[in-house]
Order: C-alpha cells, then sequence, then structure tokens
C-alpha cells in the first residue's frame, strides 16, 4: 500500500467508521435529528448543524485547493449557520456533506504520492498535511459532536 493509498484510508475511516480511536463522524451523526442537530445547548457554542456545515465547507477547500485553486475560507464563511431547520433541510445538509467528502476522495484517489510534499493550492502547507489534517478535522468535530449530543 502506497503512503497516499494509506492517507486514504484514513480520511475514510475518521469519516465513515472502522478506525480504532472509536465512533467516526459520521456514527456521531447516526441518529441526530433535525431539531438535535439545531439545538444550541451550550451558550455562544457552534450547534451540530453549524459544525457539519463547517465540515462540509472546510472538506470543499481542501478539494480546491488539491485542484490547485488557491482558496482561502469557505465563500459560505467558516460555521455556516442554516435558517431552515426542517427534517428536509437536515438531509439537505447531510447529503451535502457526503458529497464533499467523496469528491475529496475522488481527489485523494488520483493524487501522486510524489506530490505529497509539494504545496498545496497555493499555500505553503503541502498536501500531506492537508490530507492528515483533514482526518484529524473529523475527528476534532467528531468528539465535539459527541458531547453535544449527550447535552
Amino acid at each position: 500500500m502506497t503512503e497516499t493509498e494509506r492517507i486514504h484510508d484514513q480520511i475514510k475511516r475518521a469519516y465513515s467508521g472502522q478506525a480504532w480511536h472509536g465512533p467516526s463522524f459520521l456514527e456521531v451523526l447516526n441518529g441526530v435529528t433535525a431539531a438535535q442537530a439545531a439545538a444550541r445547548p451550550i451558550p455562544n457554542g457552534h450547534s451540530i448543524w453549524e459544525i457539519v456545515n463547517h465540515v462540509s465547507a472546510w472538506t470543499e477547500v481542501v478539494r480546491q485547493r488539491m485542484q490547485g485553486k488557491s482558496t482561502g475560507q469557505p465563500d459560505e464563511g467558516d460555521f455556516p449557520e442554516t435558517s431552515d431547520t426542517s427534517e428536509a433541510a437536515w438531509k439537505k445538509t447531510l447529503a451535502a456533506l457526503e458529497t464533499s467528502h467523496e469528491a475529496l476522495l475522488r481527489e485523494v484517489a488520483g493524487l501522486e504520492q510524489s506530490r505529497l510534499d509539494e504545496p498545496c493550492g497555493g499555500r505553503p502547507i503541502s498536501y500531506y498535511i492537508h490530507l492528515h489534517g483533514t482526518v484529524h478535522h473529523y475527528l476534532y468535530h467528531a468528539g465535539q459532536i459527541a458531547l453535544l449530543k449527550k447535552l
């Protein structure tokens, strides 16, 4: 297995399961309703919905950078809010998350291992750091969501 394949595998595990640490990002979202996702149990804290929007948006930024675009913050903002908190809107949000994740995996699958140490998307940060950062990003926010669910 190449290093790029290992990174691809770790991104998948952090997002959808079979990670050694515990529940993946999707596993902690399992069973979350729109009402739970929109709730703000910590004053001035982010909701689960905002965290999902954040992760989805930044996953897209990483994908765009891998395509050579010098992308800064997501167009929709760092923690995009939502005005429609219906179950249909929540399903749409989860579908957008899945779309951004799958698009990133396709980019990673096509990445030559020799490029891992190169700067990514006009940034002084390598592909390697961007991709490992994606794993860390999924897991960091999965922990936040797990705690929010308990509140």
